[in-house]
Parts: C-alpha cells; sequence; structure tokens
C-alpha cells in the first residue's frame, strides 16, 4: 500500500506539473525517474498539514489528498535543526521530498519537493545553488527574493528563485502548500543567508 501511495501522489504532481506551462519551460517532468526506499521520519508539522482544513477546496484537492495519504510514509526533513531560526518554526515548517534525497524516486535530470506552513510562519532568508520554481497548490503565501518585488501567490501561480539569489516567504491568515522543483546542484540543500549574501 506504501508505494501505491508513492505512485498516485507522483502521478498528481506529474499531472500538476504538466498543466503548468511555467513549470515546463523551467524543466520537464523526468522521464527518467528509479524507484527508492523511504526512511519514514515524522514532524510535528507533518501532523499539522494533515489536519489543516484550511488547504480544503483548491483546484488541486486530489494532490493535497495524495501527500495526506503519503505523508505518514514521508521523510519529513528538519532543514535547519541544528541553526537559531528558533522552535516555533522547526515545529510547524513542513518540507518532504519526492523526487531526490530523501524521496520515493530519484532522477539525474530534477528534484521536487513539497512544503507546507501553517498560517502566520515566516520563512527567513535562505538561499542554495539549485535554480528553483515553486508552485503554489493551495493557500497563499508572500514571495520576498533579493533584487525584486515581493509577490503574494496564489493556487497555480510561480515563483523562480536563480541560483545564490537570498528568497524568504511568510503565510498571512491562510496556510500555504507548495510543490517545488530544482535544476542542477541537487546536493546543495539550503542554508539561512547571511548579509555578505545580499552583495
Amino acid at each position: 500500500m506504501t508505494r501505491a501511495a508513492w505512485d498516485t501522489l507522483l502521478e498528481e504532481a506529474r499531472s500538476l506539473h504538466n498543466k503548468s506551462a511555467a513549470l515546463q519551460a523551467f524543466c520537464a517532468f523526468p522521464a527518467d525517474l528509479m524507484v527508492k526506499d523511504v526512511s519514514a521520519h515524522q514532524t510535528s508539522a507533518a501532523h499539522l498539514l494533515v489536519g489543516d482544513d484550511a488547504l480544503a477546496g483548491s483546484p488541486n484537492e486530489a494532490f493535497r489528498h495524495a501527500l495526506i495519504a503519503a505523508s505518514p510514509h514521508a521523510r519529513w526533513q528538519e532543514l535547519y535543526k541544528d541553526t537559531n531560526i528558533g522552535a516555533d518554526f522547526l515545529s510547524r515548517f513542513g518540507f518532504t521530498c519526492l523526487i531526490g534525497d530523501g524521496g520515493a524516486y530519484t532522477s539525474p535530470s530534477m528534484g521536487a519537493w513539497l512544503l507546507y506552513m501553517p498560517a502566520h510562519l515566516h520563512y527567513t532568508w535562505h538561499h542554495h545553488v539549485a535554480q528553483e520554481m515553486y508552485l503554489v497548490v493551495a493557500g497563499s503565501a508572500r514571495f520576498m527574493r533579493h533584487g525584486a518585488s515581493d509577490a503574494i501567490l496564489a493556487p497555480g501561480q510561480t515563483m523562480m528563485h536563480e541560483s545564490l539569489q537570498p528568497h524568504a516567504m511568510e503565510t498571512g491568515d491562510s496556510p500555504v502548500l507548495c510543490y517545488i522543483i530544482w535544476r542542477d546542484n541537487f546536493e546543495h540543500l539550503p542554508v539561512l543567508s547571511q548579509p555578505e549574501d545580499f552583495g
């Protein structure tokens, strides 16, 4: 049953990806996927996601249900556990891999992650080597990029981050669920941005 849940989520991700011209232009959905075993790890944020009814009713409801079904089998990551980002953020920030390290599939051409943030959470400035594209699946959030204007995105809208470009996001009264893809340099995880990174 575990593999069936992953396969359903993968097909929902493929459908979401292929319906978005922006995502397709950024990176084609991989045809070279390899199946991997996942070592499950749960966090408090994963439990918040499952019970967050404020995300219900978006045009991508099937994707949300597929993620909830796969969630108990996922390796929910604690990216910033050894930083000073704060206990409140760590307890409410949800991040798990679908394609890539820690995910149920791998590909040399693309990485894919799922991000969940409940209402009223600030994801501070951070960056990474890979180029990145966010697509809002459900809810909304304010996206901030160094050198660009802020933007509030709703379901179906996208945001691209260049390599090493500091960026941040925050939720208001609504939570947010995002599908994130990376191309190139998948081995470098996000790091918190420092003042010198804004030069």
